[in-house]
């Protein structure tokens, strides 16, 4: 039970910390992508806290695995190099008990990596789309700073706000400007100036327009004499819809399990294999981490960190491909993605127990002869 407590404590000290390194390396790297999507006027600076919350889990149920898998290489390898896994030996523990004490933490994990991924996750990636799907996060206009020009290369429109209301949903003084094609095909200038202006969204079909009030609108060539001038009290324009969803996730990743549960579509067996594999996947991946961190003091703890990660990485690449192919009916569902942890666990079974097998047959035929 000492042993135990000890082996327990090791791996998931060294897993916390590989994952929590994981989980920051991870959410700045999609921090800075929202960010250039926010100066770019493709999201709202206001939801960007909302977003990277919301995306936790969906970074937790892959980065849980790869900490555990982490923690027991570099835990276990320590104890190989320093001669405790030796004393250990010495003193009984085999590698069969060896793997019962690497399994029991590594269910615990897995059971909050299947929580994870199958209740919370999907729960974070509906309010996420929510928030990308909601027009007032999604104009671009909402990202003006008063006093500075905006110009959206999309459409190549330049727009200025003198300053903004105190609740920032009133702009006074608007200058916008952006060509256009007339009817017969001249580009010309439209440029138009309003006392005040803001965001409205229809009620019928939640059609977003920027509605100008008291201003003028010239229409023409630069540098002809032609000009259309327009007074008017209010102006509305309707705003196109954003091109794409700056986060793309399947469209199965935000149903809830029970609706997975209830759905008959191959996207639907599919996702949910995929959400259960991530916890199957903890304890296989934690067996060939424990099989792999076999060293000794002259290799050290790192010599077998690179054929580690390798394996790793083939096993999710596998997974998905197994999701990819359930989808477009390559292989029947009943077969899944389950083969794949057959395979694995094959894998870390020979890695484990291969070479005591292998020693056994050599000492069987010696005897024999």
């Amino acid at each position: 039970m000492i042993l135990f407590r000890y082996l327990t404590r090791e791996t998931l000290v060294s897993m916390f910390a590989v994952s929590f390194t994981l989980l920051v390396i991870v959410m700045s790297g999609r921090l800075v992508k929202y960010l250039a999507q926010a100066a770019a006027g493709d999201l709202a600076p206001e939801v960007l806290l909302s977003i990277m919350m919301y995306r936790v889990p969906s970074f937790l149920e892959l980065v849980l695995p790869l900490g555990m898998f982490i923690g027991i290489l570099l835990a276990y390898g320590r104890l190989y190099v320093e001669s405790e896994m030796t004393v250990m030996s010495a003193c009984g523990m085999s590698t069969r008990r060896l793997s019962i004490y690497t399994l029991i933490p590594s269910f615990f994990v897995a059971a909050v990596v299947g929580y994870t991924s199958l209740v919370a996750s999907p729960y974070g990636i509906s309010k996420v789309q929510d928030i990308f799907q909601n027009a007032k996060n999604t104009s671009g206009l909402e990202t003006l700073v008063a006093g500075r020009f905006r110009v959206d290369e999309k459409v190549g429109r330049v727009t200025y706000v003198e300053r903004l209301s105190d609740d920032q949903q009133v702009m006074k003084e608007v200058f916008s400007a952006e060509p256009r094609m007339n009817k017969q095909g001249v580009l010309e200038l439209s440029v138009t100036l309003a006392e005040q202006g803001r965001i409205a969204v229809s009620k019928e079909d939640n059609s977003r327009f920027l509605v100008l009030d008291d201003g003028y609108r010239y229409l023409g060539q630069p540098g002809e004499k032609a000009f259309q001038v327009t007074k008017f009290d209010q102006f509305a324009q309707r705003l196109k819809a954003p091109a794409s969803n700056p986060v793309r996730h399947k469209k199965t990743d935000a149903r809830t399990t029970k609706e997975l549960l209830e759905g008959n579509t191959l996207e639907d067996r599919a996702t949910l294999q995929w959400r259960v594999s991530l916890a199957i996947l903890v304890p296989i991946i934690a067996l060939i981490a424990q099989a792999l961190s076999k060293t000794d003091h002259r290799r050290g703890r790192y010599v077998k960190m690179l054929p580690a990660f390798l394996i790793y990485i083939f096993y999710l690449v596998m997974l998905n491909a197994a999701r990819d192919a359930i989808e477009k009916e390559k292989i029947p569902v009943e077969l899944g993605m389950w083969w794949v942890h057959g395979v694995f666990f094959v894998v870390a079974m020979l890695l484990l127990f291969g070479g005591d097998l292998m020693r056994r047959l050599k000492s069987s035929k010696r005897s024999a002869a």
